[in-house]
C-alpha cells in the first residue's frame, strides 16, 4: 500500500513538473513567454542628452500581454497601446499604435517612440533584461518589474 501511494505521488509530481515546463514557442523556436509583463527602459541609444536628464519624471515602460497580443506602455508622458507582432525573435512596434497627447516637456518621448519605431528584433538575458535590437545593434534596454 505504501509503495502505490509513493508511486502515485511521484507520477502526480512528475505530471506537475511536466506541465509548468511547458513553453510557448514560435515556429522558429523562440520562446515568448518571457516577454510576458511589465519591462523599465534603462539605457536608450540615439541621444546625446543623458539617460537620467531625458527621464527625470518617469521611466519610460513596456507591458507584453501575450494572450491578447496586445502592447502597452508608457513612453516617459503619454501612454501608448497597440497590436503585437513578433514572430520569433522578430519584433515589429511599426504598426497603428494608440497614444495619449498630453503635453511632454524634454526629449524623452521623442528618443523614446523613434527608436521604439526602429526594433526589429528582441532578446531576453537572465529572464530580467530585455534588449531590442535594430539590425545588430542594441538600442533599447529594459529591466523586468
Amino acid at each position: 500500500m505504501k509503495k502505490l501511494i509513493l508511486i502515485s505521488f511521484i507520477a502526480c509530481g512528475l505530471l506537475i513538473a511536466c506541465h509548468s515546463a511547458k513553453k510557448t514557442t514560435t515556429a522558429n523556436g523562440a520562446d515568448t513567454t518571457v516577454l510576458a509583463g511589465t519591462w523599465q527602459l534603462s539605457y536608450v541609444a540615439g541621444s546625446s542628452t543623458s539617460f537620467d536628464s531625458l527621464y527625470v519624471h518617469k521611466k519610460p515602460t513596456i507591458s507584453f500581454d501575450l494572450t491578447a497580443k496586445r502592447v502597452s506602455g508608457n513612453s516617459g508622458c503619454n501612454s501608448f497601446n497597440g497590436p503585437l507582432n513578433v514572430s520569433g525573435h522578430k519584433i515589429s512596434f511599426a504598426g497603428l499604435m494608440a497614444m495619449t497627447k498630453m503635453f511632454c516637456p524634454g526629449d524623452g518621448e521623442n528618443v523614446f517612440m523613434s527608436n521604439l519605431q526602429k526594433v526589429n528584433s528582441w532578446s531576453v538575458s537572465d529572464g530580467k533584461t530585455l534588449t531590442f535590437i535594430a539590425g545588430d545593434i542594441a538600442i533599447m534596454r529594459f529591466e523586468k518589474q
